[in-house]
């Protein structure tokens, strides 16, 4: 399930074919609603119906591109759609319209001492289709379309998983099995929409439902590389899932927090934090929206975030499946 999610190409506001491929995964174990933005909101039945309200969530949205204009000579200008290092773009090969195109840059040979020392900025770069003139590329693309990286699945040693998109596509795969399994409670599930670009479905489909409790299930940057040391590495694939008591949007819910690491040691996985106030995700707006929510987030590490080569752990995907499945009833309490 997981390399179907991550093949599929969904950026900010171009979601439909991962939201069709989880309406088809989902529609016969819940009841289901698309919102106006185009997030997924769900409602599984369980064996009770608890006082308290719990959301689970995950956004749908990848990183991409979108393309600007077309120059004369037919290269494409473009724009990241949500937060891309330009250092992870040049001379990848983008897929817009099914058509494969490679990003160039300016040669290095012919780079002044200035421009060799400044990272490029979009503005820089084209994507190369092949074709001859503006009027040739516009046979095929068109302004406002969307780009995407051309990436594998594949594994890496015994345990690492490489592919595009597994921010969040992990987090979208978990959803689906808690929904296709029996719950002890009544549950609410979000399939969230633009994320990358500033958490925006995430307000409509929490302030929709309100819950009382939220659980966002992410991936966060690991950044375990050679001669980074302590806290800076943020967190470690292989040490399992990461609680998270604060980042750049949000500070959460500190009983909530125990309760996570709690569980994790009674069932004997391993469980780390984020070990840099950096970043956020959906709970930054969720926490805010409507009469707001005790939130917690539940994050896979991952190495090379927001690039065509993300990499995680297998047994880190397997500890955190253990974690929510301890975790969730304890929520109701």
């Amino acid at each position: 399930m997981l390399e179907k999610l991550c093949m599929l190409n969904s950026t900010s506001g171009d979601e439909k074919a991962v939201r069709d491929y989880i309406i088809s995964e989902i529609k016969d174990y819940c009841e289901y609603s698309v919102d106006p933005l185009g997030s997924v909101i769900a409602f599984k039945k369980g064996r009770r119906t608890p006082e308290k309200k719990v959301m689970l969530c995950a956004h749908m949205d990848e990183v991409g591109f979108i393309i600007t204009d077309i120059t004369e000579e037919g290269y494409l200008k473009f724009s990241a759609v949500g937060g891309i290092d330009t250092k992870v773009v040049i001379d990848r090969v983008l897929k817009v319209n099914n058509i494969n195109g490679v990003v160039g840059v300016k040669p290095v040979h012919l780079l002044s001492e200035d421009e060799k020392n400044t990272a490029s900025k979009f503005n820089d770069l084209v994507i190369d289709i092949g074709a001859k003139t503006r009027a040739e590329a516009l046979e095929y693309v068109s302004h406002g379309d969307y780009a995407y990286f051309c990436s594998d699945y594949t594994r890496l040693g015994g345990n690492l998983i490489k592919a595009k998109a597994l921010d969040d596509r992990i987090g979208c795969m978990l959803l689906i099995e808690l929904i296709k399994s029996n719950l002890e409670f009544d549950t609410s599930f979000c399939f969230n929409v633009q994320e990358e670009v500033g958490l925006r479905g995430s307000k409509c489909t929490s302030y929709a439902v309100a819950p009382d409790i939220s659980v966002i299930l992410e991936a966060t940057t690991a950044a375990d590389l050679c001669g980074v040391k302590g806290g800076d590495r943020v967190c470690v694939l292989g040490e399992g899932p990461v609680v998270s008591f604060m980042d750049g949007r949000t500070i959460y819910d500190k009983a909530l927090y125990n309760l996570a690491m709690d569980t994790a040691k009674s069932i004997g996985i391993s469980a780390q934090t984020k070990t840099a106030i950096a970043g956020g995700n959906d709970a930054g707006a969720i926490q805010i929206s409507g009469k707001g929510s005790r939130v917690l987030a539940i994050s896979l590490p991952c190495r090379y975030i927001h690039s065509p080569s993300s990499v995680v752990d297998e047994n880190d995907i397997k500890s955190t499946r253990r974690l929510l499945s301890a975790l969730l009833p304890k929520l109701y309490d």
